[in-house]
């Protein structure tokens, strides 16, 4: 009901000629467009001043995070090398210089994962990690295809 009648107040305003808005200024008090501004000096303030941010993480806070990501992507990474390991295990064959596969791969696989092991990017790492999955999947299923 309020809504209808500032509505209605707003058209009024509206329907009168501008010279008549000029000397009633208790109509011109009334209409206050968007476009004009604050009203007061606090209401400017407002508007215009840096509002007060989010409570900031502090120095602990934010080592706890960093942690818990971190130690999701180790688990992950760790995961990963289990299952390169396991999965070597079904390299039994040589090469043509006689080493077996399985050792080969397993050789590789820590050489990799310590050349990775000082990344800090988060998006490196995630692609690494993606890779490495991809690489292993792959493997198995040519590996299964194969043997079929």
């Amino acid at each position: 009901m309020i809504a209808i009648t500032k509505l209605q107040k707003r058209r009024s305003i509206s329907m009168i000629p501008l010279n008549n808005l000029i000397a009633r200024c208790d109509v011109v008090c009334i209409r206050r467009l968007l476009h004009n501004g604050p009203d007061t000096l606090e209401e400017l303030l407002d508007r215009h001043l840096a509002k007060e941010q989010k409570p900031t993480l502090d120095d602990d806070e934010a080592e706890l995070l960093n942690r818990r990501r971190l130690t999701s992507t180790r688990r992950e990474a760790l995961s990963l090398y289990r299952d390169i390991l396991r999965a070597s295990r079904f390299f039994t064959w040589t090469d043509s210089r006689g080493f077996l596969w399985q050792d080969i791969l397993r050789e590789n696989a820590r050489k990799e994962f310590e050349a990775a092991r000082f990344e800090t990017d988060p998006e490196i790492v995630t692609r690494l990690l993606l890779g490495g999955q991809d690489a292993v999947e792959s493997a198995l299923e040519k590996l299964a295809e194969k043997h079929r």
